[in-house]
């Protein structure tokens, strides 16, 4: 606890060691997951993928790659929060040294799965990496809360393990990267590396986010190195800061936005999404831009009653500008441009096809809502000044947007005063700190975390959740 407060890591992880997930996978996929020692003496997770090109499980896959899009890094191993990664009691202690409560527990190798393309292995891979996690955290007073990974290779195997995770594992929530890559439909199956990238807010995932409504558990949006960059942005960020920046801030902000005007967060008005390990300093900007396009380009366009001026006004504004010689010309002119600008030949009343217009449907509802109705959530890390202004940049609801992250088990994550830093960016009174560190994090994952909880860490120290 922090000054009598509880403190939930909304964001920390597991560093897995890919020989044991091949203690848990099907026999069927063992040789296919192996772990390999590069050059450098680093570390690497293969595996051995479909090959679109040949058309055999012959497409070598390492993670982190040693070149292009993620590589580097990862050998600078945290001094101390790797082996609490690996093994729960030394986790624990520095929980407590820290007076970190509860930690939410996402995984490392499992953020590069959407990448591959075989669907079955990815489903293989997801189901032993949360029957392994969730092995890994029972116990140890129900401070440890796992979260699994879905195969969104397989839309209904993803929906089957996100009720398996949650009502037989015990899992509190899932996790998914900010988009899938897919080949693209232009693309020869020679090159399997050229994608196009497909979000959780496309119509084909509409089953896992109804899942994930009717089981009120809440879904991660989690970048890494297997995250897949659209476009060709991907070949301006070959190296892992560069990556890291992108995938997990603009990757983020790229899923939010499609969430939004896409239409998920109106259908499923009680799905609860967190964008994590992205900072949250970008939510104001990104807020007002979705107000000020909604406002501007979808509220106030009514395209059954579009502008209309009248003939004479336009004759007349016509003879203004080009003046009164040759004045048949113009009459002539005038009445040409505008049967071009304002043709009569269809008339807009009798249009009911609201996909002509952008986000039509979404007219009737400020994008600022989906945030104050509490259906969207970040995280900050104790070095971050951000909570400290979103209240100021947003009003009252940018005190419930954010949840405390030390990152805990990554190279770059943060250990020591990773609390007490984060308390004190500021002078937060008591009610807006519980938030940051509690009240949000339980906001965002539910009764599935609050009904969890040690019975030593209930209602006294939850000043402020809502």
């Amino acid at each position: 606890m922090y000054d009598g407060l509880l403190v939930i890591d909304a964001d920390a992880h597991k560093l897995e060691n890919p020989l044991i997930i091949r203690d848990y996978i099907d026999p069927e996929y063992r040789d296919r997951t192996t772990l390999i020692v590069d050059q450098l003496g680093d570390q690497r997770m293969r595996i051995v993928d479909f090959n679109p090109a040949t058309g055999r499980n012959d497409l070598e896959r390492l993670f982190p790659q040693p070149q292009g899009l993620g590589k580097g890094g990862f050998r600078n191993l945290h001094p101390e929060t790797t082996l609490g990664a690996m093994f729960n009691n030394i986790r624990l202690q520095h929980m407590d040294e820290e007076g970190v409560d509860v930690h939410v527990i996402y995984g490392t190798w499992n953020l590069s799965f959407a990448s591959y393309l075989d669907p079955d292995l990815a489903v293989a891979l997801c189901k032993a990496y949360n029957n392994y996690m969730a092995e890994d955290c029972r116990g140890y007073d129900n401070r440890l809360k796992p979260i699994g990974v879905l195969p969104l290779q397989d839309v209904g195997e993803a929906v089957k393990e996100l009720r398996r995770c949650v009502e037989e594992l015990g899992m509190i929530g899932v996790m998914v990267p900010p988009n899938i890559a897919v080949p693209h439909p232009k693309a020869p199956e020679a090159f399997p590396e050229i994608r196009t990238c497909k979000t959780l807010s496309h119509p084909d995932f509409e089953p896992i986010l109804q899942a994930a409504v009717d089981l009120d558990v809440s879904i991660g949006i989690h970048g890494g190195p297997g995250s897949y960059m659209v476009g060709g942005i991907s070949d301006h960020t070959e190296t892992f800061v560069l990556s890291h920046i992108f995938v997990q801030r603009n990757q983020q902000q790229l899923a939010l936005a499609r969430m939004v005007f896409d239409g998920a967060f109106e259908k499923f008005p009680t799905l609860r999404v967190g964008f994590l390990e992205g900072g949250c300093g970008w939510l104001p900007d990104l807020a007002h831009a979705f107000h000020e396009h909604w406002e501007k380009r979808i509220r106030d366009f009514d395209p059954k009653h579009p502008y209309r001026p009248s003939v004479m006004e336009f004759t007349k504004l016509m003879i203004q500008e080009r003046g009164t010689h040759n004045s048949s010309n113009i009459v002539t002119q005038t009445k040409n441009l505008f049967d071009l600008l304002w043709t009569k030949q269809h008339d807009p009343t009798k249009i009911n096809d609201s996909s002509l217009y952008e986000h039509y449907d979404l007219r009737h509802r400020d994008p600022l809502e989906y945030f104050a109705r509490g259906q969207i959530f970040t995280s900050f890390e104790s070095d971050d000044p951000a909570p400290a202004y979103l209240h100021t940049a947003m009003g009252e609801m940018g005190k419930h947007l954010t949840c405390f992250s030390g990152d805990y088990g990554h190279w770059d994550g943060v250990l020591r005063g990773c609390v007490s830093d984060a308390a004190r960016v500021t002078d937060y009174d008591r009610d807006h700190l519980s938030l940051l560190l509690n009240g949000n994090s339980l906001a965002l994952y539910g009764d599935r975390l609050r009904n969890s909880l040690p019975r030593s860490l209930h209602e006294p120290t939850l000043v402020g959740a809502r």
